[in-house]
């Protein structure tokens, strides 16, 4: 028989680990959990791109700005753009930097503010880009859930641990 015709048994798919997984993060996928796979790299890359994207953004809005300007729209509706997207931007970066420390409420106004976090969205960017120098944006909430998490395995793993039917009955009282 030659190699050709030697037929290799199927691979089987290795068994998924036991336990609670880590979450997944946006750009740093499970690299957060050991701080390996160019964690660092990537905190820095998407800290970067964040502010070079808010940038981009800020000249853009400067872009519709001088084209209300040269419409000639008036004052009023001039200073009224601007203010909308100082409030909104202020707004956005809020919400998303209280999103990085905790889980919104299913119920929340997180749904309702969708919008004004769209047209604020420099705000958010910033607020990336800020939670970039210290740790992976949200990576203290998904590192306590997946800490809370292998503790709570760990505990009622090591309570199933040695035979039941050996165990003494319990007494009555």
């Amino acid at each position: 028989m030659s190699d050709e015709q030697q037929q290799t048994p199927a691979a089987t798919p290795p068994a998924p680990p036991a336990g609670p997984q880590p979450e997944t993060i946006p750009f740093f996928g499970t690299t957060w959990v050991e701080h390996d796979g160019g964690y660092a790299v990537r905190r820095a890359a998407a800290g970067v791109g964040s502010l070079v994207t808010a940038f981009a953004a800020a000249y853009l809005l400067r872009l519709a700005y001088e084209g209300l300007e040269i419409g000639d729209v008036g004052p009023f509706l001039s200073i009224s753009v601007v203010v909308l997207f100082a409030i909104a931007s202020a707004i956005a970066f809020l919400k998303t930097w209280e999103s990085f420390g905790r889980r919104p409420a299913p119920s929340s106004d997180e749904a309702s503010l969708k919008g004004l976090k769209m047209i604020g969205f420099i705000g958010s960017l910033i607020a990336y880009f800020l939670r970039c120098f210290s740790e992976a944006p949200g990576e203290r909430l998904r590192r306590a859930e997946y800490e809370r998490a292998v503790a709570e395995y760990e505990r009622r793993r090591r309570s199933r641990t040695g035979n039941p039917a050996a165990r003494r009955p319990k007494r009555k009282k």
